[in-house]
């Protein structure tokens, strides 16, 4: 097996994007990990409705706000998704549609 760099490599000029390519891939993961969570509850019964519909709101507007600085940033669904080697990709292979 290959050896991991030890520094990130990054170019001065893309820096920025580098680092708002992260941040959102962060956030995609929260927010999907959020929304599954939200979605076992869901099917569990444990939450009111105007629970279940507050949280599906909020849901949507986070997936809204993630549409939108993807765009800001000249990324797709797909460029969120890092490869973790054997591991597979960070966010599954649905990610990218």
């Amino acid at each position: 097996m290959a050896e991991l760099p030890r520094r990130i490599e990054s170019q001065p000029d893309t820096v920025a994007e580098d680092l708002g390519r992260l941040v959102l891939t962060i956030i995609e993961l929260l927010r999907q990990l959020m929304e599954r969570q939200a979605l076992r509850r869901v099917e569990a019964g444990d939450l009111p409705e105007e629970t279940v519909e507050r949280l599906g709101m909020g849901l949507m507007r986070l997936e809204e706000a993630m549409v939108e600085l993807r765009e800001h940033f000249g990324l797709e669904p797909g460029d969120l998704n890092i490869d973790l080697g054997p591991l597979g990709n960070l966010l599954g292979p649905e990610a990218g549609t």
